[in-house]
């Protein structure tokens, strides 16, 4: 019989694979680690927005039974945040778009953990962008850098926009408002009103769309940089996370790679420590550092810096773990039944069902 190993050995030996491991994933490219997650996200959008027409044919037509997809509330985050405040202030957690609430939490809590990495690790309209800036400078040379004059209070718009939005729901709205809203015909039915308003698309919202396609050819992410609420308020978070990009001053060599690779062109060869609302901690600075050690991504006073595999790995934790939470606790499944949506989805064009229309029914 052979020699049995002793607990020492065995841990030695455990620790060595984890060594050999450790160094596997700390050699992982970050751009292609992104990449895979952003692909993951997006395959998961894709995947509930196809379930959700599906489940809303059925619910016209009838046939093979689909269940609805409860991720389809991301999208609504206006009413996520008409539910936050509600929750807090009565403690009810309502069951009209349930899942909507645990997926802006999980957004809400990346931008306070880790900054504003939902913009470039998981929003699917990000990932459109980026590739849209990166086609632009293929066909064209060159990405546009707007003019300070005019890049400042453009920028300066998303916020408006989330301070308007902001205002008219956290500063305004009762709770009596706010109860009104969330039960409301027009707030039962926002996910097909929104699957609706792009069926039927008029000439008008097209060719906005296509306008601000146009617009992030040539000028990096215009959308997210310009006129995203989303992105100003994860970009209002991400000024209280712990995480930054950090330069070490005395072993850099100046060669301004990192600014000229950042999306957001904040110059980043100037900075100690990248404390900027329009960082979304692609990474893409760090990666071009020909330095070892010296652009990385740390916790404030910590010599370590964060590995990207790790920073990937809680990006996706959060949403994980938040949105699992919600799934464990019956706050995930929305309690409108199938004939509801199907006698509601029959009288959609009525007065109630829009913003003004009013009334609890």
């Amino acid at each position: 019989m052979g020699r049995v190993d002793s607990e020492k050995e065995i841990e030695e030996k455990t620790k060595a694979v984890w060594r050999k491991t450790k160094a596997k994933l700390d050699a992982l490219d970050s751009q292609k680690l992104r990449l895979g997650v952003q692909i993951v996200f997006l395959l998961a959008t894709l995947y509930t927005g196809w379930r959700f027409v599906l489940f809303v044919h059925y619910v016209r037509y009838g046939g093979q039974p689909v269940t609805r997809p409860p991720g389809v509330e991301a999208f609504l985050p206006l009413s996520s945040l008409i539910s936050l405040k509600y929750w807090v202030l009565t403690g009810i957690y309502n069951s009209i778009h349930p899942a909507g609430l645990a997926i802006f939490i999980a957004i809400v809590l990346m931008g306070i953990l880790v900054k504003r990495s939902f913009c470039s690790w998981v929003c699917p309209i990000g990932f459109l962008s980026e590739y849209l800036w990166k086609f632009g400078r293929k066909i064209l040379g060159r990405n546009w850098v707007l003019p300070k004059a005019l890049d400042y209070p453009l920028r300066s718009v998303k916020y408006l926009l989330l301070f308007f939005f902001a205002w008219g729901i956290l500063g305004q709205m009762s709770v009596m408002a706010l109860r009104a809203f969330i039960y409301s015909p027009y707030n039962r039915m926002a996910d097909v009103k929104m699957l609706l308003f792009f069926e039927h698309l008029s000439a008008f919202s097209f060719w906005v769309m296509v306008a601000l396609a146009v617009l992030s050819i040539p000028i990096k992410n215009f959308w997210c940089r310009y006129l995203c609420p989303y992105g100003a308020l994860l970009g209002f978070l991400s000024l209280f996370s712990p995480v930054k990009i950090t330069r070490n001053p005395k072993t850099c060599v100046d060669c301004r790679l990192c600014t000229e690779a950042c999306p957001a062109n904040i110059q980043v060869h100037k900075l100690n420590r990248v404390v900027s609302d329009e960082c979304t901690t692609c990474l893409r600075c760090t990666s071009v550092c020909p330095e070892e050690k010296t652009l990385d991504l740390r916790l404030p006073n910590k010599k370590k810096p964060i590995p990207p595999w790790v920073y990937a790995l809680t990006i996706v934790l959060i949403f994980v773990l938040v949105t699992g939470l919600a799934r464990l606790t019956g706050h995930w499944k929305n309690s409108l039944s199938v004939e509801e949506y199907r006698v509601r989805l029959q009288e959609i064009n009525r007065p109630i069902y829009n913003h003004t229309g009013g009334g609890r029914r």
